[in-house]
Protein backbone atom coordinates (compact mmCIF):
# COMPACT_ATOMS: atom_id res chain seq x y z
CA UNK A 1 0.00 0.00 0.00
CA UNK A 2 1.77 3.36 -1.32
CA UNK A 3 1.75 6.14 1.28
CA UNK A 4 -1.18 8.53 0.69
CA UNK A 5 -0.51 12.22 1.40
CA UNK A 6 -1.87 13.75 4.62
CA UNK A 7 -2.16 17.15 6.11
CA UNK A 8 -1.94 18.05 9.56
CA UNK A 9 -4.02 20.99 11.35
CA UNK A 10 -2.75 21.97 14.89
CA UNK A 11 -4.90 24.03 17.18
CA UNK A 12 -3.70 25.58 20.50
CA UNK A 13 -5.62 26.86 23.35
CA UNK A 14 -9.16 27.26 23.03
CA UNK A 15 -9.07 27.28 19.06
CA UNK A 16 -9.31 23.20 20.27
CA UNK A 17 -12.70 23.41 21.70
CA UNK A 18 -13.68 23.46 17.67
CA UNK A 19 -11.88 19.85 17.06
CA UNK A 20 -14.06 17.90 19.60
CA UNK A 21 -16.28 16.41 17.85
CA UNK A 22 -13.18 15.38 15.80
CA UNK A 23 -11.43 14.23 18.67
CA UNK A 24 -14.26 12.11 20.03
CA UNK A 25 -14.37 10.27 17.27
CA UNK A 26 -11.47 9.16 16.70
CA UNK A 27 -11.04 8.22 20.27
CA UNK A 28 -14.05 6.43 20.06
CA UNK A 29 -13.13 4.74 16.70
CA UNK A 30 -9.53 3.82 17.94
CA UNK A 31 -9.93 2.50 21.06
CA UNK A 32 -12.63 0.79 20.60
CA UNK A 33 -10.42 -2.84 20.14
CA UNK A 34 -8.00 -3.84 22.67
CA UNK A 35 -5.97 -3.34 24.30
CA UNK A 36 -8.06 0.04 25.44
CA UNK A 37 -11.77 -1.41 25.09
CA UNK A 38 -13.71 2.06 25.82
CA UNK A 39 -16.94 1.65 26.18
CA UNK A 40 -19.53 4.73 24.89
CA UNK A 41 -19.45 5.62 28.83
CA UNK A 42 -15.52 5.92 28.80
CA UNK A 43 -15.91 7.81 25.38
CA UNK A 44 -18.49 9.97 26.52
CA UNK A 45 -16.35 11.12 29.62
CA UNK A 46 -13.45 11.68 27.92
CA UNK A 47 -15.89 14.21 25.50
CA UNK A 48 -17.22 16.26 28.44
CA UNK A 49 -13.26 16.38 29.94
CA UNK A 50 -12.38 17.67 26.74
CA UNK A 51 -12.86 21.54 27.76
CA UNK A 52 -10.55 21.31 30.69
CA UNK A 53 -8.15 19.60 29.01
CA UNK A 54 -8.40 22.75 26.20
CA UNK A 55 -7.70 25.08 29.16
CA UNK A 56 -4.99 23.56 30.40
CA UNK A 57 -1.58 25.95 30.26
CA UNK A 58 0.02 25.17 26.66
CA UNK A 59 -2.39 23.05 25.32
CA UNK A 60 -1.70 22.30 21.60
CA UNK A 61 -3.62 19.78 19.39
CA UNK A 62 -2.52 17.90 15.81
CA UNK A 63 -5.33 16.55 13.81
CA UNK A 64 -4.23 14.50 10.77
CA UNK A 65 -6.34 14.25 7.54
CA UNK A 66 -6.28 12.28 4.61
CA UNK A 67 -6.48 13.47 1.16
CA UNK A 68 -10.64 13.21 1.56
CA UNK A 69 -9.95 15.62 4.59
CA UNK A 70 -11.19 12.85 7.04
CA UNK A 71 -8.94 12.74 10.38
CA UNK A 72 -6.60 9.83 10.51
CA UNK A 73 -5.14 10.13 13.31
CA UNK A 74 -4.39 13.16 16.45
CA UNK A 75 -2.43 14.27 19.39
CA UNK A 76 -2.79 16.33 21.97
CA UNK A 77 -0.89 17.91 24.99
CA UNK A 78 -0.11 20.51 27.21
CA UNK A 79 1.96 21.74 30.32
CA UNK A 80 1.90 20.66 33.53
CA UNK A 81 0.93 23.05 36.41
CA UNK A 82 2.43 22.86 39.90
CA UNK A 83 -0.34 21.69 41.27
CA UNK A 84 -0.60 18.53 39.04
CA UNK A 85 -1.17 15.55 39.50
CA UNK A 86 0.29 13.69 37.06
CA UNK A 87 2.88 12.34 39.12
CA UNK A 88 0.62 10.99 41.52
CA UNK A 89 0.64 7.25 41.71
CA UNK A 90 4.07 6.62 40.96
CA UNK A 91 5.35 3.54 41.82
CA UNK A 92 9.17 3.32 41.77
CA UNK A 93 11.31 5.48 43.29
CA UNK A 94 12.66 8.61 41.14
CA UNK A 95 15.52 11.09 41.91
CA UNK A 96 14.63 14.14 44.50
CA UNK A 97 12.62 16.64 42.72
CA UNK A 98 11.84 14.56 40.10
CA UNK A 99 7.75 14.90 40.53
CA UNK A 100 8.14 19.28 41.45
CA UNK A 101 6.85 21.10 38.55
CA UNK A 102 6.98 24.60 37.50
CA UNK A 103 6.12 26.52 33.90
CA UNK A 104 7.81 25.64 31.56
CA UNK A 105 9.48 22.40 33.36
CA UNK A 106 7.14 19.66 31.64
CA UNK A 107 5.10 19.04 28.74
CA UNK A 108 2.66 16.07 29.21
CA UNK A 109 1.69 14.13 25.78
CA UNK A 110 -2.18 13.41 26.30
CA UNK A 111 -2.71 11.33 23.55
CA UNK A 112 -1.39 10.14 19.87
CA UNK A 113 -3.36 7.46 18.15
CA UNK A 114 -3.66 6.69 14.58
CA UNK A 115 -6.17 4.92 12.73
CA UNK A 116 -5.83 1.33 12.19
CA UNK A 117 -5.53 1.38 8.49
CA UNK A 118 -3.35 4.20 9.03
CA UNK A 119 -0.82 2.68 10.68
CA UNK A 120 2.63 2.01 9.85
CA UNK A 121 2.94 5.30 7.15
CA UNK A 122 5.13 7.60 9.56
CA UNK A 123 2.10 9.68 10.28
CA UNK A 124 2.48 8.88 14.56
CA UNK A 125 5.98 10.16 13.80
CA UNK A 126 4.73 13.39 11.94
CA UNK A 127 2.06 14.29 14.67
CA UNK A 128 4.34 13.47 17.26
CA UNK A 129 6.57 16.01 15.56
CA UNK A 130 4.28 18.76 14.86
CA UNK A 131 3.02 18.58 18.82
CA UNK A 132 6.15 19.40 19.72
CA UNK A 133 7.59 21.96 17.21
CA UNK A 134 8.66 24.90 19.14
CA UNK A 135 7.62 23.87 22.28
CA UNK A 136 10.25 25.61 24.85
CA UNK A 137 9.51 22.69 27.65
CA UNK A 138 12.86 21.46 29.85
CA UNK A 139 11.18 18.03 29.15
CA UNK A 140 8.47 16.03 27.94
CA UNK A 141 6.50 13.10 29.82
CA UNK A 142 3.76 10.39 28.48
CA UNK A 143 2.34 7.50 29.49
CA UNK A 144 2.02 4.05 27.60
CA UNK A 145 1.36 0.43 28.36
CA UNK A 146 4.46 -0.99 28.57
CA UNK A 147 5.94 -3.26 25.74
CA UNK A 148 3.43 -2.43 23.01
CA UNK A 149 4.40 -0.80 19.92
CA UNK A 150 3.79 2.72 21.04
CA UNK A 151 6.61 2.13 23.59
CA UNK A 152 8.58 0.88 21.07
CA UNK A 153 8.18 3.90 19.15
CA UNK A 154 8.36 6.53 21.99
CA UNK A 155 12.05 4.75 22.76
CA UNK A 156 13.30 5.47 18.96
CA UNK A 157 11.92 9.23 19.33
CA UNK A 158 14.34 9.72 22.89
CA UNK A 159 11.87 8.63 25.67
CA UNK A 160 13.16 6.62 28.73
CA UNK A 161 10.72 4.91 31.12
CA UNK A 162 10.89 7.05 34.52
CA UNK A 163 9.14 3.97 36.58
CA UNK A 164 5.74 2.61 36.54
CA UNK A 165 2.49 4.65 37.56
CA UNK A 166 -1.23 4.15 38.27
CA UNK A 167 -3.01 7.25 37.63
CA UNK A 168 -5.74 6.16 39.67
CA UNK A 169 -7.00 3.03 41.38
CA UNK A 170 -8.48 1.41 38.53
CA UNK A 171 -6.32 2.08 35.94
CA UNK A 172 -3.67 0.16 34.13
CA UNK A 173 -0.26 0.32 35.09
CA UNK A 174 1.44 2.21 32.60
CA UNK A 175 5.09 3.12 31.91
CA UNK A 176 5.79 7.27 32.69
CA UNK A 177 8.17 8.29 30.06
CA UNK A 178 10.63 11.24 29.77
CA UNK A 179 12.93 12.72 27.15
CA UNK A 180 14.23 16.34 27.39
CA UNK A 181 12.85 18.95 25.30
CA UNK A 182 13.55 20.46 22.61
CA UNK A 183 13.83 24.27 24.52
Amino acid sequence: MGDRPVRYEVSEGGDGLGQAEVVRALYGEIYADPPQSKGPAEVAAFAADWPRRVSAPGFRLVVARDESGQPVGMTFGHGLSADTRWWSGLRDEVPGGFTTEWPGRTFAIIELMVRADRRRHGIATALHERLLAERTEDRVTLLVRPGGPAQAAYLRWGYETAGRLQPFPDAPVYDAMVRPGQG
